[in-house]
């Protein structure tokens, strides 16, 4: 259940800076703003709801997630494909957030 609300939140945390970055770098109406601080709120309440000892842990953790969703949503919103690279990436990114967010229950 937790890397779905991971994957929730980094889905609300794009999508609402997406919004800024339309108003902001590609001339889109200032109501664009709107459906974003809606969405960056929505980001902070599911990101809130991941059963975690520490805050930091879990937003460490998420931080895997939201680059692997970021390469998701480029390709899915900007048509822009992620390359080998960006993969290989990805995958040492979601290890290192699988250790941190697993190593309280990996203690000896």
């Amino acid at each position: 259940m937790t890397f779905g609300y991971f994957f929730l939140a980094a889905f609300f945390e794009i999508a609402g800076c997406y919004a800024f970055w339309a108003w902001w770098k590609l001339d889109k109406s200032p109501l664009w703003l709107v459906p974003g601080i809606i969405s960056l709120v929505a980001f902070a309440w599911v990101l809130a709801q991941v059963e975690a000892s520490y805050a930091g842990r879990a937003y460490a953790a998420y931080g895997g997630v939201y680059i692997a969703a970021s390469l998701l949503w480029g390709a899915a919103v900007e048509r822009q494909l992620p390359n080998g690279y960006d993969i290989l990436g990805v995958a040492f990114c979601f290890a290192g957030a699988a250790f941190i967010f697993f190593s309280e229950t990996l203690k000896a």
